[in-house]
């Protein structure tokens, strides 16, 4: 929901913290070039460089997706139960690896992506919570190059189907496509998840998955077909389909 008011609050104590609204503010026209950013739609932790999520602030850069509230509800389900190695396909900011760590002292990690730049931002914010000595980050197409088996597998893949794109927001033109669509009908990255789970997976190993809100059925029917089981669906705070989950339920 739109929030300028909010976006003006965050963009002041960005440029001058400690000001009130009727000080006369630090280099006007650096402020202008904020306001006008925004103005088109430029994201306001863009402009900023971090963004609160869970517990902590990310640094957030053009290069990775903003971690979102919505996005929570996959930390909230993982830490749920204990684990002691945790894999992130698609680490993107590194926020969803570096929440877990950083809420499991004993547990080690790794993250994967595509993007040198957006490792780069991972491997920032993973020092910055001072988890970086329990993780690894690898510039991976998802499955590739990672090895062993892991008690938790946790992915916020891009989901949006290529014909969604379109009716986006205008803040996500801003974004790298590629952490938003896998083009066609969104579920590539599902498929190729959950193609490779289940060998990752120790016994009794969870998967979650955050998903878009239409998609439960198809990438639940997926996890199922790569032979998971217990597999259900978590709702977020609107009440819409968000996380998707399955266990290795081989002995």
């Amino acid at each position: 929901m739109p929030d300028p008011a909010g976006d003006l609050r965050r963009l002041m104590a960005h440029h001058a913290p400690g000001a009130f609204p009727d000080d006369d503010l630090p280099d006007p026209a650096g402020w202008a070039r904020l306001v006008e950013a925004r103005a088109a739609r430029v994201p306001v932790s863009h402009l900023v460089g971090r963004r609160a999520f869970w517990r902590h602030d990310f640094a957030v850069t053009g290069d990775v997706l903003d971690p979102r509230p919505e996005t929570e509800m996959l930390v909230a389900a993982a830490l749920e139960a204990p684990f002691a190695r945790v894999v992130d396909l698609g680490t993107g900011s590194g926020a969803i690896l570096g929440s877990l760590l950083a809420g499991r002292p004993d547990a080690t990690g790794v993250g994967t992506d595509l993007s040198d730049a957006a490792l780069a931002v991972a491997a920032r914010n993973l020092a910055a919570l001072g988890v970086d000595g329990r993780a690894t980050l690898l510039r991976a197409d998802w499955w590739e190059g990672v090895e062993g088996r892991f008690d938790l597998i946790v992915s916020n893949p891009p989901y949006i189907a290529a014909a969604e794109m379109a009716g986006l927001a205008p803040e996500l033109a801003h974004e790298p496509r590629m952490a938003l669509t896998p083009g066609g009908d969104g579920l590539d990255a599902y498929r190729a998840i959950a193609a490779g789970a289940a060998a990752r997976l120790a016994p009794g190993g969870r998967i979650l998955l955050e998903i878009g809100p239409t998609q439960a059925g198809a990438v639940s029917r997926l996890l199922r077909e790569a032979g998971l089981g217990e597999i259900g669906v978590k709702p977020d705070l609107d009440g819409r389909d968000r996380v998707v989950f399955g266990r290795n339920t081989a002995v």
